[in-house]
């Protein structure tokens, strides 16, 4: 049972800290957006707000989805690079996928001239958002780790 108690609290603390990362990461990357010069601060701040949400629930779907496909049974006192490889794959790839389907398909949100973009096949799709899953949940685990292997001087490597 204490294994389970471990896997929540560090699930717990790793969305803590991915939630933090995206929300400054949204924040940074308004100006990448139309909205940055054609809406309110209010419509500004709701993005934010929807936006971080929406990081927060990508984050625990794919870390619970790449404990599951990498078998990580013994995590987060085993061996971290599997599930977290499949963790940024995973938001990388429904970020791409949410990118086409709000800015294409939706036209939920538009991209500012400012953002710079990367050509998927017939579609362009921006980099900073595709940065951000790497980037956000890759400072999110390296803070974790770090600090899980502090508390646990224990665990191996």
């Amino acid at each position: 049972m204490a294994i389970w108690h471990e896997r929540f609290a560090a699930g717990a603390a790793y969305l803590s800290l991915s939630l933090i990362a995206n929300l400054v990461w949204e924040i940074a990357q308004l100006p990448l957006y139309t909205v940055w010069t054609t809406g309110s601060r209010g419509e500004m701040a709701f993005d934010v707000l929807h936006c971080t949400v929406g990081d927060g629930i990508i984050a625990a779907v794919s870390l619970v989805v790449a404990l599951v496909v990498t078998r990580a049974q013994s995590w987060p006192r085993g061996d971290w690079r599997a599930p977290v490889g499949v963790a940024l794959v995973l938001g990388i790839a429904y970020t791409a996928y949410s990118e086409w389907q709000n800015v294409y398909v939706r036209h939920a949100w538009s991209y500012s001239d400012a953002m710079p973009l990367i050509q998927v096949g017939s579609i362009a799709i921006g980099l900073s958002p595709l940065l951000q899953w790497i980037v956000a949940p890759g400072v999110a685990f390296a803070t974790l780790r770090r600090s899980w292997k502090k508390g646990r001087p224990h665990q191996a490597e």
